[in-house]
């Protein structure tokens, strides 16, 4: 098997510190709470926001 690398980039807030595990195996998971925020007006002109974990 050939070794490859993979890029992600994620952006948002982090909502708790990241928690590190280790498989059975020994292979590290890391597991982020990460928040997205949207900003928007509505048509009545007031400022809308959602938060979406």
């Amino acid at each position: 098997m050939m070794a490859s690398l993979n890029k992600v980039m994620l952006i948002g807030y982090l909502g708790a510190d990241p928690e590190l595990r280790y498989t059975p195996s020994g292979a590290a998971v890391a597991n982020f709470r990460i928040a997205t925020k949207d900003q928007w007006t509505s048509k009545e002109g007031e400022k809308q926001e959602r938060t979406e974990w």
